[in-house]
C-alpha cells in the first residue's frame, strides 16, 4: 500500500537527501520547475531527468537523460509524468536502486506502485512534497558531512 499516513510521509521526507526528478523542466511555468527550486531551498539535492533537455542545467544541476546515467545513490524518484508513463519511471527507479518513488498530484498508477513495493521501495501517489513538507513541518535537510 502506498504511504498515506502523515507519520509515514514525514519519515520518508525527513530521511531523504537525494531526489531524482523525472520530468524536470527548464520552463518556469511548469510545476516541476517550482517544486525543484523549493526542494533545493530545503536542502535536498535534486537531480533533474529529462531526455528532451539532457546536458542542459536546471537550477544549477546537470540534466540527465535517464536514471541509469546518474551513478550515485538516489533516495527518492519524484515523478512528473502522465500516469501512463509512470510505470516506465518506476521501472527505472527500481533498476537504479532508489529507496522510494513519489508520484505527483494527478499521477496515479496502481500497477507501477505495486511493482515498486514488490521491489522494496516506498511509494507515495497523488501528492506533492512542496505541499507536504510545510504542512508536516519537515525540517530542512542538514548538509552532508
Amino acid at each position: 500500500m502506498p504511504l498515506t499516513r502523515d507519520e509515514e510521509i514525514y519519515e520518508l521526507l525527513a530521511s531523504t537527501r537525494t531526489i531524482a526528478m523525472i520530468g524536470a523542466s527548464d520552463r518556469p511555468d511548469r510545476p516541476s520547475y517550482g517544486v525543484m527550486a523549493y526542494l533545493q531551498s530545503r536542502g535536498y539535492r535534486v537531480l533533474p531527468v529529462n531526455p528532451q533537455i539532457t546536458g542542459e542545467h536546471v537550477h544549477g544541476e546537470y540534466v540527465w537523460r535517464d536514471l541509469s546515467q546518474i551513478g550515485e545513490p538516489i533516495d527518492m524518484v519524484d515523478i512528473f509524468r502522465r500516469p501512463q508513463a509512470a510505470g516506465e519511471a518506476v521501472d527505472e527507479a527500481i533498476a537504479a536502486g532508489a529507496k522510494s518513488v513519489w508520484m505527483q498530484i494527478g499521477v496515479i498508477n496502481e500497477e507501477a506502485a505495486a511493482r515498486a513495493e514488490a521491489a522494496g521501495l516506498k511509494v507515495v501517489m497523488d501528492r506533492c512534497p512542496k505541499i507536504d513538507i510545510p504542512r508536516l513541518r519537515v525540517p530542512p535537510v542538514a548538509p552532508a558531512g
